[in-house]
């Protein structure tokens, strides 16, 4: 996790990454939007929502943008990162909180909904049903958590990072110049099948999971938070 992270923490390193990942993200602007349709199902319009991984801060924007009566809490390792989501989300800083940490540093209080987008396949298995588990805890019963990350079939995981490798650059690529991105994010990325994201889920506490979101390498899942457990 944290050999992955490590280049969100330089400055130089991020300071093109809110151009970077929406060239990189295929719909980008449309998930945001069909992030908020899904928190908004059934929250109060004075929602608060949980925002992990909420480095350079366009989700958070385009959320407070459709939604002016929402407050938000973002949490991110990265300060360099949460600098850039302070200059994304300036025009709505007296609704959004940042906070320099992971889950653990989110508030204990319960949330009307939450999204990590496009931070989990950094984590690891075990680390990823903690962060679930944490987020679970911090929502209320049946809110909404949206999740987006890389996750894949195995036996296809090359064929459609490649296919992800060339929306990111030139439409008329070679796959061939692009093995060695493709290698290097298969081998550093410690990535799951659909079906594994989607067993975590459910151990985490959260309801069966619907995939809303499909987009070459990427999947998107709605989950709800159960009960709490009483024991």
């Amino acid at each position: 996790m944290e050999d992955n992270l490590t280049p969100f923490l330089n400055p130089n390193a991020v300071a093109t990454y809110t151009q970077d990942t929406q060239r990189k993200v295929p719909g980008l602007a449309a998930l945001h939007r069909m992030a908020t349709i899904l928190l908004g199902e059934g929250a109060p319009d004075a929602a608060h929502i949980l925002v992990v991984g909420a480095g350079g801060g366009l989700e958070l924007k385009a959320m407070a943008e459709l939604r002016a009566g929402w407050q938000f809490t973002g949490v991110d390792p990265s300060p360099a990162m949460l600098d850039i989501a302070r200059q994304t989300t300036a025009p709505h800083k007296d609704r959004i909180e940042l906070i320099t940490g992971t889950i653990d540093q989110a508030p204990s209080g319960r949330f009307d909904g939450a999204t990590c987008l496009l931070m989990l396949h950094f984590l690891d298995r075990n680390e990823r049903l903690r962060t679930l588990k944490q987020i679970h805890a911090r929502l209320k019963p049946g809110r909404p958590l949206v999740v987006v990350h890389h996750s894949m079939p195995e036996s296809e995981r090359r064929q459609w990072l490649t296919r992800s490798v060339a929306f990111a650059g030139d439409i008329d690529f070679d796959p061939k110049s692009a093995a060695g991105s493709v290698k290097a994010m298969a081998e550093r990325l410690p990535l799951l099948t659909p079906s594994e994201d989607e067993a975590l889920f459910l151990e985490a506490g959260f309801s069966e999971p619907a995939l809303f979101y499909a987009a070459f390498s990427f999947r998107g899942w709605l989950a709800l938070a159960g009960q709490p457990s009483t024991t």
